[in-house]
């Protein structure tokens, strides 16, 4: 046997080898891991190997399992010790707190350490961006700015060039949307002008990149955006062809890597999709939200980091937009619910998404023809959301329920005064000012008012196609189509509904295609073109009977009545599976309040759904509906996708 001051090393490092082998495992055997952590102790180690074991099972029990409390216990324990062990118990603590929803208890364990950690660069870096991160979460943008200054200025001390540009990037936060453009292009300059390390160089390129698109997109700027989307996807394939043990940096501040490689390439996906899903490629945004999804699953597979869950949760977001505009709520629907489980999983996730949670439910309550619960869905998410964009997208949906139900005028109105495009309009986005336009000319429409209509429209066909909102300006295609079309000029409605078409099948958007078949098939009579009236009258019923059997089959699944939450005030999604039952609760309209219209006769359930048209809108949802009440109608049921 070996003698008692070898004895100690060789058990650790074979116990400590195990619990390696089973941690990296494939599928991991979380249990032996720790059991081999635990056995440590048995042992009696010395302070510093006890304190390192601690922080061990800590970490493995904080991303690997479900029980937290016996992870903040480890935690707790190994801060006090030593300097290379307190600093990274003190970030995974504050990780777990934050989890917990216990920011307060955060916030004070990362100030001091980080007051301690000024001889150790890494680390007072690193632990200056986390608390700077839980103070942008709180939307308390000076404490973080603060932050981020004293990170840049310490990060100029100790001669890092590199983290000290990721604090000032990050500094560019708090200007004004017009302001930060320009800036983002300068840093930009700056960046490709530094002679580094290149898988900083790289890394700080995506860095800046990923700023830049996401402020056009939040910008609505989905044209202007292309060049800097496009040398972000560029970057992305150099760094991942780099190895990150090619060249270590010598200065200990400069090993702060932003976000790992792996999950630079999903962000990359990420906002890729958000921009195809904003300009109306749904195909596209279909093909990267898989690739992503598919990236995701295997990173979560030795990976628990909190944002993976984020990123999973966000593509899931725009993947539902995208299955409501091509016709497919069913699987909308479960993956809303499937959004709900993984929220269900983390109090902090839930509560960063619980508003929008609420507007996907509404946004699919629409799409059903269920007004109040959608009325109810977006009152709630209007409750839980601080952010303008999205509070500005809500408030718009919401008047399109007013508008839809035509006995809400003194709350529709005073809706639409909160969202006046041409006067104070509340956020700098191009896209949704664009909507607020089509908004007022749908409902000019719906109340006759046709030129006061067309006037709204062209201003929106102006907007959109600066910035290729293509589903936008599809819409305001067929809309002002259907307005000549009542007007009597068949040949400029023609002018109008044929590119509408041509537009919606590119996208492809289900929903305007069933309105531009109905109209072109009454305009081709019109026009005494029967081959072609039969022609689209064959569309108008494909398409009528796709998005049928699709309501059906969404309002037949269990998970149809996650759309009528126990309170108003407090959502409640484990209580939406109980007793679920199938539920046709949207069936709702009696056949009784239809009427013959020109063009149009609705005599049967079948035509409440062949009447029905579904359009959508990307992560900040919003949506336009109403029912015309001329001689020409459709019971149009409509969310705008910007």
């Amino acid at each position: 046997m070996a003698s008692n001051v070898e004895a100690p090393e060789s058990w650790y490092l074979a116990l400590l080898g195990f619990a390696e082998h089973f941690r990296t495992s494939s599928p991991p055997k979380i249990r032996l891991c720790v059991h081999c952590l635990q056995a440590v102790f048995q042992f009696k180690p010395p302070q510093r190997v006890e304190a390192r074991t601690h922080l061990q099972l800590g970490s493995v029990l904080y991303h690997h399992t479900k029980n937290s409390e016996l992870a903040r216990s480890h935690l707790e324990k190994a801060i006090p010790q030593f300097e290379d062990v307190k600093f990274e118990a003190a970030s995974l603590l504050s990780e777990l707190y934050c989890q917990q929803n216990l920011v307060d208890s955060a916030k004070p364990l990362l100030r001091k350490a980080i007051q301690i950690s000024q001889q150790t660069p890494y680390w007072h870096c690193r632990l200056l961006f986390q608390l700077a991160q839980l103070h942008t979460l709180e939307k308390d943008l000076v404490s973080a700015c603060d932050l981020l200054g004293v990170g840049a200025e310490y990060a100029r001390v100790v001669g890092s060039e590199y983290t000290r540009y990721c604090n000032l990037a990050l500094l560019l936060m708090e200007r004004k949307l017009g302001e930060v453009h320009p800036l983002l292009t300068l840093c930009g300059t700056i960046v490709e002008n530094w002679q580094g390390n290149p898988i900083q160089k790289e890394s700080l390129r995506v860095f800046f990149l990923v700023l830049q698109v996401t402020h056009y997109l939040d910008a609505g700027q989905v044209k202007s955006v292309k060049p800097c989307l496009k040398q972000l996807q560029q970057c992305i394939q150099t760094i991942s062809t780099l190895h990150d043990d090619e060249i270590l940096p010598s200065n200990p501040a400069d090993l702060f890597h932003w976000l790992p490689k792996e999950h630079m390439c999903v962000l990359v996906y990420l906002v890729t999709v958000m921009h195809s899903m904003q300009a109306g490629y749904l195909e596209k945004a279909q093909k990267y939200t898989d690739k992503a999804l598919m990236q995701l699953e295997k990173l979560k597979m030795l990976d628990s980091s909190p944002i993976l869950s984020t990123f999973q949760v966000i593509l899931l977001e725009h993947i539902i937009m995208c299955r409501l505009v091509t016709g497919h709520k069913a699987t909308a629907l479960q993956e809303i619910s499937q959004v709900c489980q993984l929220c269900q999983q983390s109090p902090r996730l839930f509560t960063n998404h619980a508003a929008q949670l609420h507007t996907l439910l509404g946004l699919y309550c629409i799409s059903v023809n269920c007004m109040d619960n959608a009325e109810a869905q977006f009152t709630a998410a209007l409750r839980l959301t601080t952010h303008q964009e999205l509070w500005a997208f809500i408030v718009t949906n919401l008047a399109s329920v007013y508008i839809r139900e035509g006995n809400r005028h003194q709350e529709l109105y005073s809706l639409l005064e909160r969202i006046n495009p041409d006067h104070n309009f509340p956020v700098s986005s191009h896209c949704l000012r664009a909507a607020a336009f089509y908004i007022r000319g749908l409902l000019s429409f719906f109340q006759g008012r046709y030129n006061e209509a067309k006037r709204f429209l062209r201003e929106t066909l102006k907007m959109s196609n600066a910035e290729d909102l293509n589903r936008l300006t599809a819409c305001s295609l067929v809309l002002l189509g259907h307005i000549f079309y009542v007007l009597g000029n068949h040949r400029e409605s023609n002018n109008m509904v044929v590119p509408a078409m041509q537009l919606a099948s590119k996208i492809p958007d289900m929903s305007v295609q069933l309105w531009s078949s109905a109209l072109l098939k009454d305009l081709n009579k019109a026009l005494g073109n029967t081959i072609d009236a039969h022609e689209a009258a064959q569309m108008h019923q494909n398409f009528s009977q796709q998005l049928l059997q699709d309501h059906i089959a969404a309002c037949s699944l269990p998970e149809h009545n996650l759309i009528s939450p126990r309170t108003a005030r407090q959502p409640a999604w484990p209580a939406c599976y109980e007793h679920m039952a199938l539920s046709y609760t949207c069936i709702r309209e009696s056949e009784s309040k239809l009427t013959t219209h020109k063009g149009y006769h609705s005599s049967s359930l079948k035509d409440v759904y062949n009447s029905t048209i579904v359009s959508l809108r990307l992560l900040k949802i919003r949506g336009v509906l109403g029912k015309h009440s001329s001689s020409y109608t459709i019971n149009l049921l409509m969310l705008i996708f910007l």
